[in-house]
Order: C-alpha cells, then sequence, then structure tokens
C-alpha cells in the first residue's frame, strides 16, 4: 500500500487546530493528512458542533470548543452549528449522576432564541450551516429507531462511565437515556460530518458518531476532537450555570466578566490564557514563568482585560478595570449605584431578591452565612436584617462587585 507523505504545510495546520485537543483515531498525523486531501479534493471538511439548548445562556467553558471550530473556519473549511431541539428534549446525561429533566419544545424553542447571538462573538454565524436536529430525529419512525437502536449493543452504552457508576450505585437509568447518545450519532450521519468537536465528556458520544457512520456506509467516517473541560472561578467544579457564582456567562456585563476573572484561583491563570485567548505557545511559556516572580494579579489583571475586551469591546474593558481598581483593589463604593425606593420596612434578603431576580434567596442566604452582606459598609450576617425607610439612604452591597443604593 502506497504511504502518502504529508506536506508540512498541513503537518503545522494540524498541530495548531490540535492544541490543547485531544485528535481521535490517529492523531495529528491522521487530522493532517484529511486536511491535505480535503485542499487536493477542494472539498472543504464538516466540521460538526452539537449544542444543547438546556438553559439560555452561554458560558467561557463553551467557548473553549467554539474557538476551535473558528479556527476550522478561519481555513475554510465548513462549520455546522447543530441546535439540538431533539436531543435537548431528553438531556445530555453525561457526566450525570441522575436523570435529567426532559425540556418541552417551547423551552427548547425558547433558549435557542439567544444561542446565536452569543455565538457569533465568537463564529460567523453567518457562514455557519444551522442545523436543528429536530428536522431528522422527529421524522424518525418506530421501524427507523429501532434499526438505528441495532447498531450499539447494551454492553457498549454500559461502558459510559456515568451510566456503569449510577448502575452500580443503583441509581435509576431510564430506557430513553440510552437513546441520547445514538441521537448524537445519527446527527453525524445526517450532515455528513468530516469532524466532530466536543468537550472531553463527549468522549463516548462522538466516537459513537464514527461507528454510527461507518455502519450507515460512510467510507471514511469523522474524527473526533477533544477540547478540555474549563473548571469554574473556584478551579474546582466545571463552568456551569448550576454553579452561578463560579459561572461567567457571555451575557455578563463587562464589569462582572471582569470582576469574575480576577476571582479565579493562581492555577487556573495559564489554564485560560491557553484556551480562551489567541495567546501563542512562546507567549504562555513566558506567562509560566512569569508566575515564579510577579504577583498573580498582575496576570489576572491581563487575562481579565484581553477576555473582557473580546467579549464587551475595548472601551468597556477599560471601564471594567477602572471600576475594579476602584471598587475591589481601592475598597472604594462605585459612582454608578442603582437605586431602589424603601417604601416600607423590607428585610435584607427581600430588598435583594426583588432586585436581582437572577440570585436565588438560598444563594443571598450563602452570602449572608459567608460574610458576603454588608450594609453601609459593616457585615451583617442575619438575611432578616430589617431595612427601614428612616436608614435611606443605605448602602446595600453583597457580594465582591454588586451593590444597591436604597433611597
Amino acid at each position: 500500500m502506497e504511504t502518502i507523505k504529508i506536506k508540512e504545510e498541513f503537518l503545522n495546520q494540524a498541530s495548531m487546530l490540535a492544541r490543547g485537543a485531544e485528535v481521535l483515531p490517529g492523531g495529528i498525523e491522521e487530522l493532517a493528512l484529511k486536511l491535505q486531501k480535503s485542499k487536493e479534493e477542494n472539498k472543504p471538511l464538516r466540521i460538526k458542533l452539537g449544542m444543547d439548548p438546556s438553559r439560555p445562556d452561554l458560558h467561557l467553558g463553551h467557548t473553549v470548543v467554539m474557538r476551535k471550530i473558528k479556527q476550522f473556519q478561519d481555513l475554510g473549511h465548513q462549520i455546522i452549528l447543530i441546535v439540538g431541539g431533539g436531543t435537548a428534549m431528553i438531556g445530555d446525561p453525561s457526566g450525570k449522576s441522575d436523570t435529567r429533566p426532559s425540556l418541552t419544545k417551547e423551552q427548547v424553542a425558547e433558549n435557542a432564541q439567544t444561542y446565536f447571538e452569543q455565538i457569533s462573538k465568537v463564529v460567523d454565524v453567518e457562514k455557519a450551516e444551522i442545523r436543528n436536529n429536530s428536522d431528522w430525529l422527529f421524522d424518525l419512525n418506530f421501524v427507523d429507531m429501532l434499526k438505528l437502536a441495532s447498531k450499539v449493543t447494551v454492553a457498549q452504552i454500559m461502558t459510559r462511565d456515568d451510566f456503569a457508576k449510577r448502575y452500580a450505585e443503583n441509581r435509576p437509568i431510564s430506557v430513553h437515556e440510552f437513546f441520547y447518545p445514538l441521537m448524537q450519532a445519527y446527527d453525524s450521519v445526517v450532515v455528513d460530518a468530516d469532524i466532530e468537536l466536543g468537550g472531553t465528556d463527549q468522549r463516548f458520544n462522538n466516537l459513537l458518531g464514527r461507528e454510527i457512520q461507518s455502519s450507515y456506509g460512510k467510507k471514511y467516517p469523522q474524527m473526533v476532537m477533544l477540547l478540555p473541560l474549563l473548571e469554574g472561578t473556584d478551579g474546582i467544579v466545571k463552568m456551569s450555570k448550576s454553579f452561578p457564582e463560579h459561572c461567567i456567562s457571555l451575557t455578563d456585563s463587562p464589569k462582572d466578566m471582569y470582576g469574575k476573572l480576577m476571582s479565579i484561583s493562581d492555577g487556573l491563570i495559564v489554564k485560560y490564557f491557553a484556551l480562551l485567548t489567541d495567546i501563542s505557545n512562546e507567549e504562555l511559556k513566558d506567562i509560566e514563568e512569569q508566575l515564579k516572580t510577579v504577583n498573580p494579579r498582575d496576570l489576572k489583571m491581563k487575562l481579565a482585560y484581553t477576555i473582557t475586551q473580546m467579549y464587551c469591546g475595548e472601551e468597556a474593558a477599560k471601564e471594567a478595570e477602572t471600576n475594579f481598581i476602584k471598587v475591589v483593589q481601592n475598597k472604594e463604593v462605585p459612582d454608578d449605584i442603582p437605586e431602589v425606593e424603601i417604601s416600607s420596612d423590607i428585610t435584607l434578603l427581600d430588598f435583594i431578591s426583588n432586585f436581582d431576580s437572577a440570585l436565588s434567596r438560598g444563594e443571598i442566604k450563602r452570602l449572608a452565612s459567608s460574610g458576603a452582606l454588608k450594609v453601609n459598609s459593616e457585615k451583617q450576617n442575619n438575611p432578616a436584617f430589617l431595612l427601614t425607610k428612616e436608614m435611606a439612604p443605605v448602602i446595600v452591597q453583597y457580594g465582591k462587585r454588586k451593590y444597591i443604593k436604597g433611597v
């Protein structure tokens, strides 16, 4: 069998694309070969990324894989963004210890509305092929589903860590959850994907896509690129909207985005630079060296400014930095505090909850118990503390950077 010589141009491209990723199977060389063949045949690769609109907001963790697919787009390949209108109604069981609640069509549609506005901050959505897997999954009849299910064994499904763990712990596994990876794999058949991107928690689902494509007759099934999962600002749990205090959303205000980035643990500085910015390998090594001698705060400020500027613009990033220095470093009260009238006596808990509906009452209580609530700069551990009309004007601080002025 003739050995194909891979040109250096495509080895360099593959090396750039593979930075921070696990490439399966065959690694960089097989990816380079795929890139070279695409160029020779003048046929752009079809790069698949699926996203279930289970929540309305995207966060920086999502941008790790989005930035990677943008690199393929910049090289002239066709990216395919799949909105999981069908799969989201089941809910991806990957990494979950319990059955996820199913979403209705209406919930899926509502969440999906905001997705592309946020995604457009990273990729050129107008040049992307946008598909909704409900368009084909809802058309499968019972015989089609049986045919699809016949392509995989129960033993294969049970090799998934999450299913195996739940089974060992006698936690329920609903039969419909077995269909999630099959449905995601079938998406690859329908869109004829050459490469599928996903987080490391998508290993089973994405590799199953290769098998299902082969069983449906694709000669060269998709390669898989797995990107690291980004930890939240605490450096422990992966970034998720389930933990809003450690999650940096693309819809966050510039001040919140900058401030949250400044709160990351020192151990995350290099990883955040590597996965969330366009920094070169040489600059990354320089930052690793600087961490041995400089104050980590200085590098965090560079990181926070860089990322805030990427998603909010230069002017907003400058304002956010100025605000952080004033409020957090110099412990001054910001100038632009929103004002809320205290028309009658109200508890601190109700006052904050009424103003900030995104924050649960439980989270406000946790802020109180951790000493993160202040009234006129004095810590207040009692969420039932009463704010009266006579106290106005009063400054309420909750968390490190959020203020309300009661008037």
